[in-house]
């Protein structure tokens, strides 16, 4: 059998979406491990972890049972799924490999302000308080933090801004790389579906 017959382009198929499993599980376990661990506290960014992971999963178990009984339905609905997964994800890795410095910074603290749990883990993580300022009669989950000499913790916004651009560039080619395997799994699943299987009745259609 060729590559690009039926066998090839089903072991693609199954192969691909095997892929996407491990993927999603690695995601959930990260975030149990962190949660577990103590090393995040938001409910909400472990949540938001978990449930891209679980939907990845659903995702990848529905295009491996389309793919091992050549389902028509199945496939249908993985092909248009992994569609507006790859339009979404493709749009935020380009968005994120697009900001500028003042964008990132604006973004930053958004984000910062939305989420107390989030603050805490930040401070606590990268040893410092506050974003752009810190009022040293407030609280800081910092180890530097003292309400003695709380002028020896940075901001948060003088760390975080060091890095920023790099962690956005590699989320971005990391979304980027992934969008195009989901543009290659759409295209393997409407070419799948339009495959007879040879071991079938030669005169229908699946």
């Amino acid at each position: 059998m060729v590559c690009g017959g039926f066998v090839c382009t089903k072991n693609a198929l199954c192969s691909l979406n095997i892929l996407y499993v491990m993927v999603s599980l690695l995601l959930v376990g990260v975030a149990a491990w962190g949660k577990w661990f103590g090393l995040v506290s938001s409910i909400r960014v472990v949540a938001g972890v978990i449930g891209v992971g679980i939907f990845l999963f659903l995702v990848a178990f529905v295009g491996l049972c389309g793919a091992l009984k050549h389902h028509q339905v199945l496939l249908f609905f993985y092909m248009m799924i992994l569609f507006v997964v790859f339009v979404v994800q493709f749009s935020v890795s380009c968005a994120c490999l697009s900001l500028n410095k003042d964008q990132q910074n604006s973004l930053l603290e958004v984000g910062w302000n939305k989420s107390d749990a989030t603050q805490r883990d930040v401070e606590k993580t990268l040893n410092c308080c506050g974003y752009s300022t810190f009022n040293p009669n407030g609280t800081c989950a910092a180890s530097c933090f003292h309400p003695s000499s709380a002028s020896i913790c940075n901001t948060c916004a003088s760390i975080i801004q060091q890095y920023a651009g790099e962690v956005l560039r590699f989320v971005g080619g990391i979304g980027l790389f992934f969008s195009f395997t989901e543009i290659v799994g759409v295209w393997l699943a409407h070419r799948y579906r339009n495959i007879k299987d040879p071991r079938s009745n030669p005169g229908a259609f699946l």
